[in-house]
């Protein structure tokens, strides 16, 4: 799937979390008030939290699609790595207002008993919104690992701490209809906003190391020497190898030392067949090779490729 296809894919897959957001705070508001459950109502700020970060998304991935300008020469991915910082906070300011919440009915004085006549309705919301955040998470997620979307990522751990803490609120209504034991109402609030504020963390590290332009993971590096190695009889040599990452987008940068003998055009050519192979596993890379020559007029080039030299073992020829 090219880069169009994927930015218009990333802008319906937030929509479709925007809209799940907003009927299950509205949902969950009405249900939480009429019973009123603590619990109930710190998934509804959990969910309105959530509501907030699915409509940052939604714009983030929107803005970061746009091509370079002059004034953004690098491209604009860098939003989706302030959405997901942004999001992160949100988590933690929900997770201190459920805290709140949840020692004041423990510390005060909690409503003995809850309406029994709407009690089930509570349990239906919160079976109903784990339901829907476990769907919506996974297509967020999906599309997220495609696109490599550090916005719908963030927005899709945000619906999956959701589906944990709707379950986690769900047990404590259920028991509470079988023993009539309201404290079980706040416990369970204090459980999800722990819950809440891990995934915070988590997010708010992933972002960060984004935003201080962090390099890509080990595995992805080792890949692209791969790639690079595979057409090591061609060249003398590469040396510093640069990665970040922006958003979706991902920057590599090395020196290709060509042989000495080798021409402008050559140089070229195998630059842009580098970036090209490069391209089909890392589609939103921006690739910047400098070429150098090498004088020492040697026979060895590529061998200092660990792949090279395995594949030319292998079949007994090379590149």
């Amino acid at each position: 799937m090219d880069k169009a296809a994927l930015d218009v894919l990333k802008a319906k897959t937030a929509r479709l979390s925007v809209f799940s957001n907003t009927g299950l705070v509205l949902m969950k508001f009405v249900v939480g008030f009429s019973i009123g459950s603590v619990s109930i109502i710190s998934e509804a700020i959990h969910s309105s939290m959530d509501l907030i970060a699915a409509v940052i998304a939604y714009f983030s991935v929107r803005k970061s699609a746009e091509p370079p300008d002059a004034q953004h020469e690098f491209g604009h991915g860098k939003f989706e790595d302030i959405s997901g910082l942004v999001e992160a906070l949100l988590i933690f300011a929900a997770a201190v207002l459920i805290i709140r919440e949840a020692l004041l009915k423990l510390l005060g004085h909690p409503s003995e008993l809850f309406k029994p006549e709407l009690l089930i309705f509570g349990i239906a919301v919160m079976g109903v919104s784990a339901l829907v955040n476990w769907y919506v998470s996974r297509r967020l997620m999906k599309v997220a690992r495609q696109s490599e979307s550090i916005a719908l990522e963030s927005d899709a751990w945000h619906l999956r701490t959701d589906v944990y803490t709707s379950l986690g609120v769900f047990i404590g209504l259920v028991l509470i209809h079988l023993t009539g034991i309201t404290l079980f109402d706040p416990l369970v609030a204090l459980g999800v906003a722990l819950v809440i504020m891990k995934a915070a963390y988590d997010l708010t590290r992933r972002s960060f190391s984004d935003l201080i332009d962090h390099s890509i993971p080990a595995g992805d590096e080792h890949r692209i020497q791969e790639i690079i190695c595979e057409h090591a009889g061609s060249y003398a040599g590469f040396h510093d190898l640069r990665t970040r990452r922006s958003g979706p987008d991902i920057f590599i940068e090395f020196h290709l030392v060509m042989p000495g003998s080798a021409t402008v055009l050559h140089s070229h050519d195998l630059s842009d067949h580098l970036e090209s192979d490069l391209n089909v596993e890392f589609p939103r890379a921006v690739i910047t090779i400098h070429t150098e020559p090498c004088n020492e007029g040697c026979t060895r080039c590529g061998s200092f490729c660990t792949f090279y030299e395995k594949k030319k073992s292998g079949d007994g020829q090379t590149d």
